[in-house]
């Protein structure tokens, strides 16, 4: 197991603490898990039950709150269209984004870690503040001032100091970058760690399908972690020979903010000069995610597309869930939104899986307007 730097393939121990390679490019983990699916008989039900997969050695440093395995729902819509939803808004803080904090918070305490910096639009920094506060990490955790207030009062209840950003998400992400310089960016797009825990999502899913894949995935896309997490995931699994197929990626952007979108419809798209307008949809508002080039590659890889939904259909979609019994966030509507989409375009019958990805609660006073 290694860091490799993307552009020059230069490589890094993992004893070390560091989260980018030299002119800061990218890291990715060269990881190959050994696991098998008998293993994991016995076991609690948790994303630590797939504990050969994930690149951990000690499991006595393991920062966890029994977090995964969420619920995967059969769920009708008003149209008769069916899919399978995973229940990702009933992590301990609130959204998936836990699955990814775990890991890479478990990291950074064997690194011996005593202080970290982040960005976020709310979920990402709530959950490394929640997973940093039991590993008695300080955090510093950068938002743009405009986040919603329930996200700020949980990462504040944390104890995380927290750092308002007067601009957009991009701008917050500069700021936060600049102080991961002297300090560890605990970060869901740099850190590579953080994908291989939002990649658990794939060994459940294909656990509850009795490990087979579905034919589909639809997933939303803002800085890219549930999109390479899962892709990592099914990719592995399909290597060690678990299932015998990737499912598509369908990824879900908002119209007022689409930088994978345009850039696999618009030839000579720019995504460095893009700038998005503001929309409900907060989580996946990401103009010039680091990552686009991977984001891109896994929905070609896998056949799949990017849908743009726009905000009137999010909060429609949001009623729907809502008079269904499911209180989400806006951006969780978002990706349901985008579900709808694919689903009423397909001429076939698929297996078809989305998922709520974060709780109404962390909303409160943007869904206040919404009723």
């Amino acid at each position: 197991m290694q860091l490799i730097g993307q552009n020059s393939n230069t490589v890094y121990p993992t004893n070390l603490k560091i989260w980018h390679g030299l002119n800061f490019e990218l890291l990715d983990l060269d990881f190959s898990p050994k696991f098998d699916p008998r293993k994991t008989i016995n076991r609690a039900y948790n994303l630590w039950r797939y504990r050969e997969a994930i690149p951990i050695d000690n499991e006595a440093e393991i920062v966890s709150f029994e977090e995964g395995f969420t619920p995967l729902l059969p769920i009708t819509f008003k149209d008769g269209k069916s899919a399978l939803i995973k229940q990702e808004y009933v992590f301990p803080s609130g959204s998936y984004k836990d699955r990814g904090a775990s890991i890479l918070i478990t990291q950074a305490k064997h690194l011996g870690i005593k202080h970290l910096v982040q960005d976020s639009s709310g979920n990402a920094g709530a959950s490394i503040a929640t997973y940093a506060r039991k590993a008695n990490i300080a955090c510093d955790i950068y938002v743009p001032a405009d986040t919603s207030a329930a996200k700020i009062t949980q990462i504040a209840a944390m104890g995380a100091t927290i750092i308002k950003v007067q601009g957009n998400r991009k701008q917050t992400a500069l700021q936060a970058f600049e102080a991961a310089k002297v300090s560890y960016y605990a970060s869901h797009c740099f850190n590579p760690y953080f994908f291989h825990g939002t990649k658990t999502i794939a060994y459940e899913i294909c656990e509850q399908l009795d490990w087979k894949a579905p034919d589909s995935i639809v997933l939303p896309a803002g800085n890219g972690t549930l999109i390479l997490g899962a892709h990592i995931g099914f990719l592995e699994l399909y290597n060690l020979g678990i299932i015998a197929k990737i499912p598509k990626i369908i990824a879900i952007q908002s119209v007022h903010c689409c930088p994978i979108f345009n850039w696999m419809n618009i030839p000579q798209f720019n995504i460095n000069h893009y700038e998005a307008a503001e929309t409900i949809a907060e989580g996946i508002a990401i103009p010039n995610p680091v990552r686009a080039i991977e984001m891109v590659e896994a929905v070609k890889q896998t056949q799949g597309t990017v849908l743009l939904v726009t905000d009137d259909e999010i909060k429609n979609t949001w009623k729907e869930m809502a008079q269904a019994g499911f209180f989400i966030e806006p951006t969780s509507a978002a990706c349901i939104a985008g579900l709808n989409q694919y689903l009423n375009g397909l001429t076939k019958a698929e297996i078809c899986v989305s998922l709520f990805s974060g709780s109404g609660l962390k909303s409160i006073e943007k869904i206040s307007k919404l009723l």
